[in-house]
């Protein structure tokens, strides 16, 4: 063989092996699950994260629950975000998720929604006339039996002391945002969502906003899963930080 072919060869080869280095070094691609009500600012928070490390994420979005139980049965996730901490202690306890990076990233608060030109009025205190509000119709909220939404809003109900009057008048919804599609559509007068569904959507508007509680706090944590691949540690680390938070913050999410 000529030298020049040999060193051609030889040139090939190397830059077949670099381009082989450089495709086995890039960061894989993260799956993310996490909490419907988390759609909008995550969709920022991702495009910030691959920006600062060239690594990109994807992300499914479902009930808490239905994402919980997927990965129990196996399915690929790097990292989990719930709307409550119930799920997430259900992972835990399965040992399915890494403890060590488990850690609360934001708070949100319930409200009570109606559509945008309803004329409805109501001011949420305890015993407050919520069944006679609705009218013939019903409550639109998250299932309460395995919703984050849904638990929380029973919570309230039930410690304001309306509970059984409203409990056989509820719209079950599969998640809070589908709650809120419910009243946008006119389908039900009134709905309870989290906060942050409610503000940028113009089809709704909050009635009031339920009273804060130290009994019921509203808490999303964040955990890598226990088959989490490399880089999703450090994803969920970038949730708590400054471009994350001021994400969060434009998205009415509070900070803990």
């Amino acid at each position: 063989m000529r030298p020049r072919l040999i060193t051609s060869c030889l040139a090939l080869v190397i830059l077949a092996a670099s381009a082989t280095s450089a495709a086995d070094s890039k960061p894989p691609e993260l799956l993310v699950f996490a909490a419907a009500s988390l759609t909008d600012a995550l969709a920022d928070i991702g495009a910030a994260y691959t920006r600062a490390t060239g690594q990109t994420v994807r992300f499914s979005f479902a009930a808490s629950a239905v994402l919980a139980r997927q990965i129990e049965a196996g399915a690929r996730a790097d990292a989990y975000l719930s709307a409550d901490e119930a799920w997430m202690d259900y992972l835990q306890a399965r040992k399915l998720i890494d403890p060590s990076t488990r850690h609360i990233i934001v708070g949100n608060r319930l409200a009570l929604i109606a559509p945008a030109d309803s004329t409805i009025g109501l001011r949420i205190a305890p015993n407050f006339p919520l069944a006679a509000a609705l009218g013939s119709g019903r409550l639109a909220m998250g299932d309460p039996d395995y919703v984050p939404a849904g638990r929380y809003a029973r919570a309230a109900l039930t410690m304001l002391g309306v509970w059984q009057q409203v409990a056989d008048r509820i719209v079950r919804a599969d998640n809070a945002r589908a709650a809120l599609v419910f009243v946008a559509r006119g389908e039900a007068p009134l709905g309870i969502v989290f906060r942050t569904d409610a503000l940028f959507d113009q089809e709704v508007r909050i009635v009031d906003l339920f009273p804060d509680d130290a009994r019921l706090p509203i808490h999303y944590p964040a955990a890598a899963t226990a088959a989490a691949r490399s880089g999703a540690r450090r994803f969920v680390a970038f949730l708590t930080g400054p471009a994350a938070r001021e994400i969060f913050t434009k998205y009415g999410f509070r900070l803990p």
